[in-house]
């Protein structure tokens, strides 16, 4: 077996303890919820969280790469938490940053899905 097969056989293996790992973390959360009888925006958010990072996995498996959004959207909705989260005694500077932070993901993501198809193509095949 060659280092390149052994390398995607541990990455295939990480990739579903991970997956376990976020069924398990949700699963957590909802228990939580439930026992606090009580759903509020941070804990949407986190679900929200589980959810891309599931779907990130899923998309690996289907097509043996990550699309470069999923991570992206990953972090917006980590940094909407974050502020969401934040104490409204501190610095109102940090929320500007944590807000830029979020524009800067989004203009990623806008610029990433307006490649042409062309663009898509050339990547994939210097990729390769």
């Amino acid at each position: 077996m060659n280092m390149h097969r052994v390398i995607e056989v541990l990455e295939r293996v990480f990739l579903a303890v991970i997956a376990l790992m976020t069924i398990a973390a949700m699963g957590q959360e909802v228990w939580r919820i439930i026992g606090d009888r009580q759903v509020e925006l941070k804990d949407l958010l986190l679900m929200f969280i589980y959810a891309e990072v599931l779907g990130m996995i899923g998309a690996y498996y289907t097509n043996n790469r990550i699309p470069i959004s999923l991570p992206l959207f990953i972090a917006i909705t980590a940094l909407s938490r974050m502020i969401v989260l934040q104490g409204k005694d501190l610095d109102p500077s940090i929320l500007l940053y944590e807000s830029g932070s979020i524009l800067a993901l989004a203009v990623a993501c806008w610029v990433i899905r307006a490649r042409t198809p062309r663009q898509v193509l050339e990547d994939k095949r210097t990729a390769e």
